[in-house]
């Protein structure tokens, strides 16, 4: 939805691995909208020494870009990643490194034009560890941390900093799983995000109810909240 509804907004990234299933190609994906052009290509969050080159490239190709959204990231296997570091730092440096990685540079570009919006796909995941997935969490955790300061660091420079951050979407990556309670769709996701850009949010929550939920959990003593059922 979100990526139809760019489609005549002018010069558009996105950075998210659902292209290369979408379009069937073998590789993480990044589409880059010009007009009503979908233009895509190969990107690999681990391969963060390409990261700089790509971002030039796509600038210098392209020209001015007005929106980036940065969605991509693994959930991993928590149960293995507990005990294995390499599955641990697979997580960590897909969902945190590969998008700082990849992050500096775009707003480093969007800077140099003086106008434009990062978008990133975060996670309530983040607000607070859960024994269930908390490298996933721990990650989503530094990348949000990562985001909110780098939008105020942007904060006079025309570039503006929204961070989502959505409960269970029910999505290839958790496809088996156990929906949590208020789980949401990417269709709901990307309307809210459509939504929040309208307003000029900030945070954008999905659903909008999980705010709540989160100021409340995030009190919580930690006897108390590690016997949740979460």
């Amino acid at each position: 939805m979100l990526i139809e509804a760019a489609v005549g907004w002018g010069a558009f990234a996105y950075v998210g691995a659902d292209l290369a299933q979408r379009f069937g190609l073998g590789f993480t994906a990044i589409g880059l909208i010009v007009g009503e052009l979908v233009v895509v290509t190969a990107f690999d969050a681990l391969d963060r020494e390409s990261h700089a080159a790509f971002v030039e490239r796509c600038w210098s190709e392209y020209g001015d870009i007005d929106l980036v959204l940065v969605a991509f990231g693994v959930l991993g296997d928590q149960d293995v990643a507990e005990h294995d570091t390499a599955e641990a730092l697979r997580i960590i440096d897909t969902n945190f490194t590969g998008a700082v990685s990849v992050l500096v540079p775009i707003a480093e570009r969007l800077r140099s034009q003086g106008h434009g919006t990062i978008v990133v796909l975060s996670s309530v995941a983040g607000e607070r560890a859960r024994r269930s997935n908390f490298v996933y969490g721990s990650s989503k955790a530094g990348l949000d941390a990562f985001c909110q300061g780098l939008g105020d660091a942007l904060v006079g420079t025309g570039v503006r900093m929204v961070i989502v951050r959505p409960g269970f979407v029910h999505s290839r990556m958790t496809e088996g799983l156990d929906p949590a309670p208020l789980s949401t769709t990417p269709d709901a996701v990307a309307q809210a995000i459509l939504d929040g850009l309208a307003r000029d949010r900030e945070i954008i929550w999905v659903p909008a109810a999980l705010r709540g939920v989160m100021s409340g959990l995030r009190h919580v003593p930690r006897p108390v909240f590690r016997r949740l059922p979460l």
